[in-house]
């Protein structure tokens, strides 16, 4: 991907083209140790475990505190465009649903009754449940890195803000490639890694903040075509992406053939039934809480630049 696109910080959102890969590459098997997260990643947290008890206590806020700073109607049906939702009976899961904000845009194009939404949190789940709109959607219990489908299932495949949360994001993308018929489109949307040295620092210590050409990465070694990256990020922004974003990019791929992912990966980088040390596991939360706070503020303080400072000037 050109450097013009990675770090530019001003930009307003755009989208970026990738060529298909060729298709030798897409027959011919493809090899990969699976590791945790990037190197350039050292999130501390990290663990499925730690994330369950984070949703525990952030799900009575969610929809209250976070989806207005950092995901907002606009920001979803924009991210969403991409997916191409054309049709109501469209079969379409929506992974890492959590309180079904996401979904909600989804319901807008395709039957709720054909919508399944899945998530490792019951408390972020039980707020979906509530909402009328959701009613008719099935709601599960799962884990993104290993899908409770069977293999060309599903016609798209969406995935808003749970990939932060995922130790092999590649794994993940796999899955989404496996569940997919032919000709389906994954949509996942996500972060951006900061380029400010405070926001990267409370980024890399909270959770994943994939760079934008590892996202490009993932889903071409799974094996997708057509892969775009279209930017995202609450208008009051105004483009500037140096404190990184929560929802920053929606990144779409088509899946070119029927069947599994061509790309081979090893046993999973987490293993859940380990015994966490619990003063770890506190001391872990409470700097994780500390970043979540940071990314609080950060919208906040962003909102009022763009108040005080007069619109055509960069901020």
């Amino acid at each position: 991907m050109a450097s013009s696109m990675l770090h530019g910080a001003q930009n307003p959102v755009l989208r970026t083209r990738i060529a298909p890969p060729k298709k030798e590459a897409l027959i011919s098997p493809k090899s990969s140790v699976s590791v945790s997260r990037p190197v350039s990643q050292p999130r501390l947290i990290q663990h499925k475990e730690e994330a369950f008890w984070f949703y525990r206590f952030l799900s009575i806020v969610y929809d209250h505190i976070i989806n207005p700073c950092h995901w907002t109607d606009d920001m979803r049906d924009e991210a969403l465009e991409p997916a191409d939702l054309s049709d109501r009976n469209l079969v379409v899961v929506d992974v890492g649903g959590g309180t079904g904000f996401t979904t909600l845009g989804i319901v807008k194009f395709v039957d709720a009754k054909n919508v399944t939404i899945l998530d490792q949190s019951p408390h972020q789940l039980n707020k979906a449940k509530e909402k009328e709109p959701l009613k008719e959607c099935r709601i599960m219990q799962g884990d993104a890195e290993d899908l409770p489908f069977e293999t060309d299932y599903a016609d798209r495949y969406v995935s808003a803000g749970s990939i932060e949360y995922w130790p092999d994001p590649q794994r993940g993308i796999k899955e989404a490639y496996r569940v997919l018929k032919l000709g389906g489109k994954a949509c996942l949307i996500g972060p951006v890694h900061p380029t400010f040295w405070l926001s990267r620092f409370f980024a890399d210590v909270w959770m994943l903040f994939p760079k934008e050409e590892e996202y490009i990465e993932w889903f071409e070694k799974a094996g997708f075509t057509d892969v775009k990256l279209k930017r995202i990020g609450p208008k009051w922004y105004r483009g500037v992406r140096r404190h990184g974003l929560i929802m920053g990019c929606s990144v779409t791929g088509v899946k070119p053939a029927s069947g599994d992912s061509p790309l081979q990966l090893g046993p999973k980088a987490e293993d859940i039934s380990k015994p966490v040390n619990p003063f770890m596991f506190l001391v872990r939360f409470l700097v994780g809480a500390i970043a979540a706070t940071y990314y609080v503020l950060v919208p906040i303080y962003m909102w009022f630049k763009d108040q005080i400072i007069p619109k055509g000037q960069p901020i």
